[in-house]
């Protein structure tokens, strides 16, 4: 997923808006992007952020270190260039948002058979953004084009558009990603994590809901349009994407991760020396282990943090494969002849768990592995995010098509963990990993952990159930 910013000031808003995006790092390597307005002149920077970081780009850039002006726009992208400039028939804005359409080829068509011409056309696809504003232009005023788009997308797409007027702050029609208001003297602020702001002197205001719209200015905000009644949040964001000092919906990551580690340490029987989590995500299910099973937490894993992502985000598979292999260390002292349970927030793809995480703990001399996923397997490639896209992408996918050959259109049976299909393919899971034993999280302590009603969650990649 990518994440937005914007902010609105009664002073000179760059260097918030510089920090702010920033702290949005985590959830995207492909580009970053800022644009700003004096009021009269609207302004952008975008840079590829794959080699890197953020804050090296804009820092070093003299264009960026000129910009002035009160409002500005912020995004660190997973896929597309944004923020884009664009003249819609209500004005000039700056656009930026998080999500993914999957019917984009499709709407994209219509479009072009209509006369619309696209202008951003990377690898031959059309940039989401750059869609979304031109099924917004097809309304009649900004508000209901919003609306337009909401409808006519499948998937999911939360958006800010910086204008002359101010902000319009847009969150996704079910509110699978987050968008947060909060304020300071003279300024107003919306962001996807609320990690961004909390250094920064801003305190929050409140949770955008579903579908609701908003316009920033630097006295404060009006509602444009009322939330829906339906919340279906991204639970992902809880057990992995999300930053932990972050809030949704007012419910902290990382405290989610503790409780949810204490649940994994209720249920769980085996007789270990220690419990290591992988970090970063995974160490604090450790602790939760811990702080409930009173099996002591040691660090025989150590990321080293400078120059290395998150290996879920980049989009290539040799990038992740490198990052998992160079950024985790073993202190083999720590693992020679322990029994240990392995935290971890979720096995996705699995090959870099098998391949590079769980070779280097028997290589050093592992007496048994225990691993202990936060979450259930991941049966379905989201339709709101960009992140996994097909069936074998996913680690519990391909073992069951190795049972019969093909990919299965009803899976229901693997997923309860009752029946005879789930453990056989926990069986063969543990085989393919080489573990000692493989437990995941069950999907009903996974969603009481939140802390939210499992109603207000979204459970796709999970059970490929949705209301949408």
């Amino acid at each position: 997923m990518s994440g937005i910013v914007g902010i609105v000031s009664n002073t000179d808003c760059r260097d918030d808006l510089f920090y702010a995006t920033d702290y949005h790092s985590h959830l995207g390597t492909s580009f970053g992007g800022i644009a700003i307005s004096d009021g009269t002149v609207l302004v952008k920077k975008i840079h590829s952020i794959a080699r890197a970081q953020f804050k090296s780009r804009f820092s070093e850039d003299i264009d960026f270190i000129n910009m002035r002006g009160n409002a500005g726009i912020g995004v660190i992208s997973d896929r597309d260039t944004q923020p884009l400039i664009m003249r819609l028939k209500f004005g000039e804005y700056a656009l930026c948002g998080t999500g993914y359409i999957n019917n984009q080829d499709e709407l994209a068509a219509g479009l072009i058979d209509e006369g619309v011409v696209f202008s951003e056309m990377p690898g031959g696809k059309v940039n989401q953004i750059e869609l979304a504003a031109k099924l917004i232009n097809k309304g009649k005023t900004l508000v209901e084009g919003i609306d337009y788009m909401h409808e006519q997308i499948d998937g999911s797409m939360s958006l800010l558009l910086l204008g002359r007027e101010g902000i319009y702050a847009a969150r996704d029609k079910y509110g699978r990603t987050p968008l947060v208001l909060a304020k300071r003297d003279g300024a107003w602020f919306v962001a996807t994590e609320t990690c961004s702001y909390k250094n920064l002197g801003f305190v929050t205001e409140r949770d955008l809901g579903s579908g609701e719209i908003v316009l920033l200015d630097s006295t404060g905000y009006t509602q444009l349009r009322r939330p829906n009644d339906v919340l279906q949040l991204c639970t992902f964001l809880f057990v992995y994407a999300g930053f932990p000092a972050s809030e949704y919906e007012g419910e902290n990551v990382e405290a989610f991760r503790e409780k949810s580690g204490r649940i994994i340490a209720k249920n769980d029987s085996a007789r270990v020396d220690f419990v290591a989590g992988i970090a970063d995500s995974g160490t604090a299910y450790a602790h939760g282990y811990s702080h409930e099973s009173g099996v002591p937490v040691k660090i025989p894993l150590l990321k080293y943090t400078p120059g290395w992502a998150r290996s879920y985000v980049p989009p290539a598979q040799e990038t992740r494969d490198l990052i998992a292999l160079m950024k985790q260390i073993t202190a083999d002292v720590l693992i020679k002849d322990q029994r240990m349970v392995i935290t971890e927030d979720s096995i996705v793809r699995g090959t870099q768990l098998k391949n590079y995480l769980l070779v280097k703990l028997w290589n050093a001399g592992a007496r048994e592995v225990h691993v202990r996923p936060a979450c259930p397997p991941l049966m379905f490639p989201c339709k709101f995010l960009y992140s996994t896209r097909q069936l074998d992408e996913l680690f519990a996918r391909r073992i069951i098509k190795q049972f019969h050959g093909r990919h299965l259109d009803d899976v229901e049976p693997y997923l309860d963990l009752h029946s005879d299909e789930y453990k056989k393919m926990i069986t063969a899971m543990e085989n393919d990993l080489n573990v000692t034993s493989l437990r995941y999280q069950t999907l009903e302590d996974m969603m009481t952990a939140t802390g939210l009603p499992a109603k207000n969650l979204c459970t796709y990649c999970w059970t490929g159930k949705t209301i949408s």
